[in-house]
């Protein structure tokens, strides 16, 4: 998926397009025949090792880094054909270009993607060869769909990547089908290999021997579409932050204010869908959480109250610093806007919120002591802080700094802009009384909490999320009406952006990764000692849950592992700017 040359070429899209499905043929074949020879060739077993290492960590770490670039193949693709609408409805040929930088990063990201599945179908089929002819078995339509699903992104992509100048001007509605199909095709690739994934978790659709009953059932299981949706936005919000990084690296190293202007909106443009997409996504949390709950307590109790519940502080101290990253980047940004030094005076109240907010959500419930100190304290509990480390101050603390990086948001998009409107005042007022009311309800139902019954006490985050939502539909209804034509102060100074702002890029690719590696964690270990929960045990030698230190090393040998991988990506599409820009002086 590389393009040499400028000049429009349906040949060189149909070109391209070719050796793209015969590049994944050739992958596949090749994955069949290695797969079954090495069966052939090895004595038959239930489970094997790899050359005596963990056959667990070595799935592990393939598996999660396949997955961390699929998220990146199927976020960036959202955006970018969001970013290529947004260009056609306004006319402005920055934000084609802008969807052809965001694009031109899955070529190689397409490639590796690929392989590292190859290498995963490999391994499983080596490694758990029972376990992988069970599931086989029972999917085998969904595989057979899988497998067309792939060539079909794989020639709406490189038609999609490659027609990009031969389909302008008034047949750019046939680059934007294909940008649709694209999205089409990858969402379809998630929803069928979710089913695979959450099937393990919560099994449905076979009987007490294990046999299929109904495809659909064993398809739409309890955490089947949570799955689904919660993949979804963090796919959009890891995008967002991988590309932002790549645009943090190209402004540090652009040579020209013309480069810096171009990156650091393009970094503003991917941190700004990243927590766009990032808002979101705690409320999906809380679904798929809900349902895992429902489907089976006890698998509940162990994510949550179990041995896991410590690997949630670091996830708490992960989302945290996620949230001061995207505002301190923002707040800096506000120095590149002519009149947002108007909005500065928010700044410490918002950040004492955030604080707080992560203070709170970082607090354990149950503490590390000795016999004597928990003697002292009246139990495992702290008499007082143990008040925070209940879900019911969690969900207030997350709500309150869902609600404050909005707001901060929000005074970025109006900081160079004065509203004309005669009913500016009283919008305003609609606004802030629309994020007061919100904010007193999450902590009235936050403090209310402690007063009810944990079973009543559960439902309360619903009202919680339902009022920040509605703050946000509310606040952002009237401000598309309120700046209608407003007066602008002055154009903003893109380039005009401390160096500092693209080191907090780089922080929130990082978090992001770490983060997704940790849950995939938790989600996968929640299973503990089934391959399949409650029907299909794990009978290998690695059928425990591992230390926490050992699992936290592991996800960040895979996060090291994939920012190596994605510096060639980045080195690549560096490349690919000089090569073109050599080519259009000459």
């Amino acid at each position: 998926m590389h393009s040499s040359a400028t000049t429009p070429s349906a040949h060189r899209a149909l070109t391209g397009t070719y050796k793209g499905v015969l590049k994944i043929s050739v992958m596949l074949a090749a994955t069949y025949l290695v797969a079954m020879a090495l069966t052939a060739w090895l004595p038959a077993a239930d489970y094997r090792s790899l050359f005596g290492f963990s056959n667990r960590t070595a799935v592990w770490v393939v598996a999660e880094l396949h997955l961390m670039f699929a998220a990146f193949v199927l976020g960036v693709p959202i955006f970018a054909f969001i970013t290529e609408i947004i260009g056609v409805a306004t006319k402005q040929r920055r934000y084609d270009e802008l969807a052809r930088e965001f694009t031109k990063l899955l070529a190689m990201a397409y490639t590796l993607t690929a392989v590292l599945g190859c290498v995963l179908l490999v391994l499983f089929i080596v490694l758990y060869p029972k376990l992988t002819g069970y599931l086989s078995g029972l999917f085998k339509p969904t595989w057979l769909l899988y497998i067309v699903l792939i060539f079909g992104e794989v020639v709406v992509a490189t038609l999609y990547w490659f027609s990009w100048d031969l389909l302008q001007g008034r047949r750019k509605k046939w680059h934007l089908l294909l940008g649709g199909l694209v999205n089409l095709w990858g969402t379809a690739l998630l929803f069928v290999a979710d089913a695979w994934v959450t099937f393990m978790m919560s099994p449905n659709g076979i009987d007490d021997a294990n046999r299929l009953t109904s495809l659909w059932a064993a398809i739409n299981n309890h955490t089947w579409m949570p799955i689904n949706i919660h993949r979804l936005l963090a796919n959009v919000a890891f995008g967002g932050a991988i590309v932002a990084a790549y645009a943090a690296y190209r402004f540090l190293d652009a040579k020209t204010d013309e480069e810096r202007a171009r990156f650091d909106w393009m970094g503003y443009v991917g941190s700004f869908i990243a927590i766009a997409a990032f808002i979101p996504l705690p409320f999906a949390g809380y679904w798929l959480g809900r349902e895992i709950y429902q489907f089976s307590e006890q698998m509940g109790v162990s994510m949550m109250g179990g041995s896991f519940a410590w690997l949630w502080i670091l996830q708490a101290m992960l989302i945290g610093s996620l949230f001061l990253a995207s505002n301190f980047y923002l707040w800096l940004g506000m120095g590149r806007i002519p009149g947002g030094e108007r909005y500065t005076r928010f700044q410490i109240g918002m950040m004492i919120v955030l604080t707080l907010g992560f203070i709170v959500w970082a607090t354990p419930r149950s503490i590390m002591a000795t016999g004597m100190e928990m003697a002292r304290m009246g139990g495992s509990h702290h008499p007082f802080l143990g008040l925070f480390g209940v879900m019911a101050a969690k969900n207030t603390a997350v709500n309150l700094m869902i609600l404050t990086t909005f707001f901060s948001f929000m005074l970025y998009r109006r900081g160079n802009r004065i509203p004309v409107v005669r009913w500016a005042g009283a919008g305003k007022a609609v606004q802030a009384l629309a994020i007061a009311a919100a904010a007193a309800v999450v902590l009235g139902y936050g403090v209310y909490s402690y007063f009810v019954p944990s079973i009543t006490r559960i439902g309360f985050s619903v009202y919680q999320v339902a009022a920040v939502l509605g703050a946000m539909a509310v606040f952002v209804a009237i401000d598309i009406a309120l700046l209608r034509g407003a007066r602008e102060i002055g154009a903003i100074r893109w380039g005009q952006i401390p160096a500092r702002a693209q080191y907090a890029l780089f922080f929130l690719a990082v978090a992001f990764t770490w983060l997704m590696g940790l849950m995939g964690y938790i989600r996968s270990g929640i299973r503990q000692y089934w391959h399949v929960y409650g029907r299909i045990a794990d009978e290998s030698a690695n059928a425990y849950t591992m230390k926490h230190g050992d699992a936290t090393i592991i996800v960040s040998v895979i996060v090291v592992i994939f920012f190596l991988l994605v510096s060639v990506v980045f080195a690549l599409a560096a490349r690919h700017d000089r090569v073109r820009e050599a080519t259009l002086a000459a």
